[in-house]
């Protein structure tokens, strides 16, 4: 493809006034300006991340200087949340389905960036859970508006690589939170880190505000959204995904897969910590570079290898994140027993690639199960499902499964309870995976328009 290859757009002479954006679309015509749309989405989404990794990072000091339980910490780094993360995403992607999600993704981004600073300034548990909140209510408001606007922005065939790049900036935001976090809390302490990281998140948001347009509806089909059906209300959406089995033994399978990412990666930095003889700016770096880096690599991996070979078989589309995530449980089993620090990470950084391989397919499957007008709240839904089971229970069960096993396994605890999470959701995902693919062709020739 050569820089100015367009995309097939509706005739801009046929539609009504109202309808689309004339300059919106000339814009979107241009290959250029898409990827630049893409990378700029995938930015706000390493965003996202880094707000997040930040807590997650700074675990051990604030609970040195605070005193909280690894319970405590289980429920800031997941449930206290996911929950208002999760309920405030539904009412957010119906919004985004019908009004400018460019706008919906710059407000909602300053306002989890300022929150983030916020939490900086938490002097007991419960302002840090408020902080949380707050930062999960901003979030919301991310990553269903973005995911619409990919499908509109790239044809189904190049979805899942798109949806799979927008995805590595979950790596690249793990990466500089980490980084970051580990270095800046060392000279700044755990406080400032958290106003120094949140604050450049405003100045993202107005870039997004003044650089991206909005694309029309349809765009990537080459049909308006006047010609397409109208607005589909939630209890349709809700009708239209519930009765595909697909997309309900999808959620399970991606929650699953959230259950055992999200259990492992909250905690493993508090397990290095605990475990070896490591500096918090030192281990943070070899955890950046490698869970970003590998992280990167198995969501674009995914990405191509499904829009490649579900042009074979379309249930590749499901068995390949369910055969990564297999090949992934005893190399994390390996991680977890190695005696030396530097092995265990490099070790670490094959399950993170392996487990990233889901995002572009998963997203790109739900997507194309529904119409265009269902898309954001699509996202919605799914990642409702999957951030209740995975962000919301796994580090919670790993922070008090460790609770609980320390007086019989002492400083083993926190290792038991992290393999103990990553053998059940592993299991379990798995199943539902291979379920979803055997209802995929049927389910995708009944989609709506």
């Amino acid at each position: 493809m050569n820089q100015t290859e367009t995309l097939a757009a509706p005739d801009t002479d046929t539609l009504p006034d109202g309808q689309a954006d004339i300059a919106a679309i000339k814009a979107y015509e241009s290959k250029a300006y898409r990827y630049y749309v893409l990378a700029i989405l995938t930015v706000v989404y390493a965003f996202n991340f880094i707000d997040r990794q930040l807590l997650v990072i700074l675990q051990e000091p604030i609970k040195a200087e605070l005193g909280f339980s690894d319970t405590q910490l289980g429920l800031l780094t997941g449930f206290a949340f996911v929950v208002f993360y999760v309920i405030c995403g539904i009412p957010i992607a119906r919004w985004a389905d019908r009004a400018n999600r460019r706008s919906i993704i710059a407000t909602a981004l300053a306002a989890w960036s300022v929150m983030t600073a916020l939490s900086g300034m938490a002097q007991n548990y419960t302002q840090m859970v408020l902080a949380r909140i707050g930062v999960g209510i901003g979030e919301a408001g991310g990553s269903p508006p973005s995911h619409s606007m990919i499908s509109d922005m790239f044809p189904p065939n190049k979805r899942a690589t798109a949806l799979a790049i927008y995805g590595s900036g979950v790596y690249l935001g793990i990466l500089a939170g980490y980084v970051i976090g580990a270095w800046l809390s060392e000279s700044l302490g755990w406080r400032a880190t958290f106003l120094v990281v949140g604050l450049p998140g405003v100045l993202l948001a107005i870039l997004v505000r003044l650089t991206i347009k909005e694309p029309p509806r349809g765009f990537s089909q080459g049909v308006a959204a006047a010609d397409g059906p109208p607005m589909s209300s939630i209890k349709e959406v809700l009708f239209v995904l519930w009765s595909r089995p697909t997309f309900r033994h999808l959620c399970f399978a991606a929650g699953a897969q959230g259950f055992v990412g999200y259990g492992l990666s909250n905690w493993m930095p508090s397990y290095y910590l605990r475990t070896f003889d490591i500096s918090l700016p030192e281990l943070g770096t070899w955890l950046g570079l490698v869970t970003g880096f590998a992280g990167i690599v198995g969501a674009l991996l995914g990405g191509y290898l499904v829009d490649r070979l579900g042009e074979r078989d379309l249930r590749w589309r499901l068995w390949l994140p369910a055969l990564a995530l297999c090949l992934s449980l005893p190399v994390i089993f390996a991680a977890l027993s190695s005696q030396n620090i530097y092995a265990s990470l490099l070790l670490y950084g094959l399950p993170i690639a392996l487990i990233a391989v889901y995002v572009g397919p998963v997203l790109a499957t739900t997507h194309n199960l529904v119409g265009m007008r269902m898309r954001a709240l699509s996202s919605a839904i799914l990642f409702l499902i999957i951030n209740m089971i995975g962000l919301g229970l796994g580090p919670l069960v790993v922070g008090f499964l460790s609770d609980q096993l320390a007086p019989h396994a002492g400083d083993g605890a926190l290792r038991l309870a992290i393999l103990t999470v990553v053998s059940v959701g592993t299991v379990w995902s798995c199943i539902h995976y291979v379920l979803a693919a055997r209802t995929l062709s049927e389910d995708l020739s009944n989609a709506p328009d």
